[in-house]
């Protein structure tokens, strides 16, 4: 009599553990959850779409796997016979890379702070910068340099003009975006003590916004220097030319150098500002 009361009691202990078990955590986010089919949904239709319109021989596609093969294998007999044309075009790459980080750095920092919205608190101003960054933005890189090329003719140049010009757009608004990230606390204190606006921006927001600047540069630097190899192959100079110049010629083992040399340079580049980044942080 006593074990089966004992057994009943337990059974009873038991319950409200199981029932906690089988409770379901609300979910708060359906409408999210709704967009994931709608997206996915809609990438499937026009992927559909896109091989349909563009009619790709996928026969074709395989029977040339093995001529990729052998040309990834011409290009890894690497010659160095051309080393000094590789090694100055590669410098001269770097050079147009640097200098269009370095000139786009300084004007956006000027045109964030006028895109941003809490340096100047002039609505029409941050529209205005915006809107015509947004524009620059929307052409492509090799547009830009096609176009300098006319202005300026061949050269390096062209390159470093056209990559200014997206350059500046990208940290236009990047920059815009890492001031407007500063607590508005800080910038109402700051004008609670007679500081002007300029004087805000060069010791409050800009500081503060320092270590998303370095990262931003470290990234773009990245890409221009990436951007720059393939800009050379339209006449902009640097090492893209003589990859383009090497695989019309069928010189595999030189443009297979210059690639690895690209990879490893790439490479450092984001290596470098992994750390300076810590540092900063």
């Amino acid at each position: 009599m006593n074990l089966n009361s004992n057994e009943t009691a337990f059974e009873i202990n038991l319950k409200p553990a199981v029932a906690k078990r089988t409770a379901r955590i609300p979910v708060k986010c359906k409408q999210k959850n709704r967009f994931i089919p709608v997206f996915l949904g809609t990438v499937a239709v026009l992927t559909i779409l896109s091989l349909w319109y563009l009619e790709i021989d996928w026969g074709k596609m395989a029977s040339r796997i093995p001529d990729v093969g052998e040309v990834f294998w011409d290009l890894a007999h690497l010659d160095f016979a051309n080393m000094d044309l590789v090694f100055s075009s590669l410098v001269e790459t770097i050079s147009i890379a640097v200098l269009s980080l370095l000139y786009s750095l300084i004007l956006g920092i000027i045109f964030g702070m006028l895109a941003a919205k809490n340096v100047f608190r002039i609505p029409v101003l941050s529209v205005v910068t915006q809107s015509f960054f947004t524009f620059l933005r929307a052409v492509p890189t090799p547009v830009w340099v096609l176009l300098m090329l006319v202005c300026l003719g061949m050269g390096p140049e062209a390159g470093v003009a056209g990559l200014c010009v997206h350059t500046t757009a990208f940290f236009t608004k990047s920059f815009a975006q890492s001031f407007e990230n500063i607590p508005d606390e800080t910038i109402e204190a700051l004008e609670a003590t007679g500081a002007n606006r300029l004087s805000i921006f060069t010791n409050a927001i800009l500081p503060a916004a320092l270590p998303q600047i370095v990262a931003w540069a470290g990234m773009r630097l990245e890409t221009n220097f990436s951007e720059c190899a393939i800009l050379g192959m339209v006449g902009a100079g640097g090492i893209g030319y003589v990859i383009s110049n090497s695989l019309q010629g069928y010189d595999y083992g030189t443009a297979g150098v210059a690639i690895l040399l690209v990879f490893l340079v790439a490479y450092c580049i984001e290596r470098i500002f992994v750390r300076i980044k810590k540092k900063f942080s």
